[in-house]
């Protein structure tokens, strides 16, 4: 599938501590997991997806690039504390190309603002609606993600300067 996202350029635009933990969800083979534990060499990254086919590929690729801090979970984030983690552990929650797939989308994300430490943030980037590729009957835009995490007490911070094809924004937990 065609994705044209450059995870280091999106990477470039979120205030990053190195010590941050973090975790992407719904990591499939995990391009942001990677270019984050490349970002965060004192911190720890968690890649969640409920694959286990991604996750070994995207350890492998981890051992290669010689990133230790990279920690893979399979698991269902669609269910009440599907991740595994602990309540408010994480500094930041990234969600990259996997809301258009999602069938539960408010428990997905109430998933990740359970994890997020209160104030920390919340990354989102996805299809454009009107993008000529991607999965066009399943795209959701950024006016009604804003819509949905607004009623979780959690605010918009900035967009993002995702590319031609996707949107992407910065959120905080309340």
């Amino acid at each position: 599938m065609v994705s044209f996202l450059e995870p280091e350029k999106i990477l470039e635009q979120i205030p990053l501590s190195q010590d941050w933990q973090a975790a992407e969800f719904g990591c499939g083979p995990g391009g942001f997991a990677i270019a984050l534990a490349k970002r965060l060499p004192k911190g720890l990254v968690y890649a969640l997806d409920i694959q286990g086919e991604p996750l070994s590929a995207l350890l492998g690729r981890a051992k290669g690039a010689g990133l230790p801090n990279i920690k893979t979970i399979q698991c269902d984030l669609e269910e009440p504390k599907g991740s595994t983690l602990k309540d408010e552990s994480l500094d930041l929650v990234l969600i990259a190309n996997t809301l258009f797939q999602i069938e539960d989308k408010e428990a997905f994300l109430k998933e990740a603002k359970r994890v997020l430490k209160r104030e920390g943030n919340l990354v989102i980037v996805d299809w454009n609606p009107d993008s000529p590729f991607g999965p066009e009957e399943k795209r959701i835009s950024f006016e009604e993600i804003h819509k949905m995490v607004k009623f979780m007490d959690i605010k918009l911070v900035k967009e993002l300067e995702a590319g031609t094809y996707h949107w992407g924004a910065i959120f905080v937990k309340l």
